[in-house]
């Protein structure tokens, strides 16, 4: 099992601003947070090990191109991730609208199905309701009322099932 210390290094350079370098953990914080060049001397002079990766670090600033390659290299990989991950966001949202619109459609088709059956049976209603009518004898004037009354509907609607 391993141990892990976690130190943030803005609260270790304001604790170190008071103290000195007092070990080989607080050198590598230093390192790793601070470039005030009097610092650097001071950790150079106490642990010269940290020489050559200051003198490393160094070097790599000198080559602006080196650098500016190393951040564009990074860039364009973050670019290639930032447009993988959203055409795959993208493709999910494209998913889930498809998913809903076949949903909406089978609704729809379900529905309009309905709506069929009942037209049929409504007109078939009135067709049996005529029918009736007629063989009580009424005269169409007298069959189109009822119907018109029952039904709620206008003459003009009733006249095609004559």
């Amino acid at each position: 099992m391993q141990k892990y210390l976690f130190i943030p290094l803005d609260i270790f350079q304001k604790r170190q601003q008071n103290e000195s370098i007092n070990n080989k953990r607080d050198a590598w914080l230093t390192l790793f947070s601070n470039d005030n060049p009097d610092t650097i001397i001071k950790l150079i002079t106490e642990y010269p090990e940290f020489l050559e990766i200051y003198e490393e670090a160094y070097r790599i600033c000198l080559n602006i191109e080196r650098v500016m390659g190393m951040f564009s290299e990074e860039l364009a990989i973050l670019d290639r991730n930032t447009v993988k991950y959203m055409i795959d966001e993208m493709q999910n949202e494209i998913d889930e609208q498809k998913h809903t619109i076949d949903e909406q459609s089978h609704a729809i088709k379900e529905q309009s199905q309905t709506i069929e059956r009942m037209q049929k049976e409504y007109h078939k209603s009135i067709t049996n309701t005529i029918d009736i009518l007629r063989s009580l004898n009424l005269s169409d004037a007298e069959i189109i009322a009822r119907i018109c009354d029952k039904y709620q509907i206008q003459e003009s609607q009733v006249l095609p099932y004559f």
